[in-house]
């Protein structure tokens, strides 16, 4: 049985300096984004998590590596997101998560998911206030057409 390979996300705490960048490329190939805030890896590993935790612990001594996440969403359309928290931090979150009975592990997931559905509800929110503003000053057909006008506009392209 071959181990496939699994494409990951590096997010950095700051840019590298060419010199950083040349010395992990050495350990794995990396490709860099234009700032080198973000790296791409292709990690060898039986499962993404394997792989998130073997390129942590490739680079963890030689890059300011924040997040790590697969490149592709898997079967449920769910991404792998590796962090590593602080000890302070970690030992609060065992010790929230054993007060709530659960894993440290399924404490943040859930912890998470909360956040980014407040997120998004917040954001609908906003939304919402935002064109009902602006159907106080124009009709619903208007502002449908400038709507539709705006997002069919090449993007860069100097206003008509």
């Amino acid at each position: 049985m071959t181990m496939p390979h699994h494409a990951l996300e590096i997010l950095l705490t700051r840019p590298l300096t060419p010199a950083e960048l040349r010395a992990a490329a050495r350990v794995l190939p990396l490709a860099a984004n234009h700032d080198t805030t973000r790296l791409m890896a292709l990690v060898h590993a039986k499962t993404p998590d394997r792989a998130a935790h073997r390129l942590r612990q490739y680079l963890a001594t030689r890059l300011p590596v924040d997040v790590i996440t697969t490149h592709y969403p898997d079967a449920d359309g769910q991404v792998l997101l590796n962090l590593a928290f602080p000890p302070a931090v970690h030992a609060t979150i065992r010790q929230t998560a054993r007060e709530t009975g659960q894993s440290p592990e399924r404490f943040v997931k859930l912890a998470l998911h909360r956040a980014l559905a407040q997120h998004a509800s917040d954001e609908s929110d906003r939304l919402d206030r935002a064109v009902q503003q602006l159907l106080a000053g124009t009709t619903a057909a208007r502002l449908l057409a400038a709507v539709g006008h705006a997002l069919t506009r090449t993007p860069g392209a100097a206003p008509a």
